[in-house]
C-alpha cells in the first residue's frame, strides 16, 4: 500500500458520512487539493509516514479547520477560536473514523491538538492517525 491509499481511505470514510458532510461549510480535500486562503471550515488529510515492511504501520494527519470568530476583547477587535465549533465538527469527524471498518486494516487516533492558523484568522484541530495494515488490497 502507498500513502496515496491511506489518504483515499481516510477520504472514503469521511466523505461517506452525510453527517459530517452536511454539517461542514467546506469540503473534505486530501493534501494540496484545499483552495489557497480558503476562509470555509475544511477537513485536510494527509500522510506522514508509510513503512514498506509487513505488516505496514504509519500516520496521517486530519486537519479540520474553522474560522476564527471576531469579538471585542477591551474595546479591540480580536480574532479568537470557534471553540464550539472546533468542538462540535471534531467530535463528528472522531465518532466517524471510531465507527469505520476497514477490511485489511486498523488505525486509531493517537493524539488531537487545535493549532492557530493566524495568516487566514483560522484555527484547525489535527487528529494524529496511526495505521497498523494487515492485508494488501489486490
Amino acid at each position: 500500500m502507498l500513502s496515496f491509499d491511506t489518504d483515499d481511505i481516510l477520504f472514503t470514510v469521511l466523505n461517506a458520512s452525510d453527517e459530517l458532510k452536511d454539517a461542514i461549510k467546506g469540503g473534505i480535500y486530501v493534501q494540496g487539493e484545499r483552495p489557497n486562503n480558503s476562509e470555509k471550515e475544511d477537513i485536510v488529510i494527509n500522510n506522514i509516514a508509510l513503512s514498506h515492511g509487513y505488516p505496514q504501520s504509519g500516520t496521517s494527519n486530519i486537519n479540520i479547520h474553522v474560522s476564527d470568530l471576531k469579538i471585542k476583547i477591551n474595546k479591540q477587535e480580536q480574532r479568537k477560536a470557534d471553540r464550539e465549533r472546533l468542538r462540535f465538527l471534531t467530535g463528528l469527524v472522531v465518532s466517524t473514523l471510531k465507527t469505520a471498518n476497514v477490511e485489511g486494516l486498523t488505525f486509531w487516533i493517537e493524539t488531537e491538538t487545535v493549532i492557530k492558523e493566524p495568516e487566514i484568522s483560522q484555527h484547525y484541530t489535527n487528529l494524529r492517525i496511526n495505521w497498523n495494515i494487515h492485508k494488501i488490497k489486490n
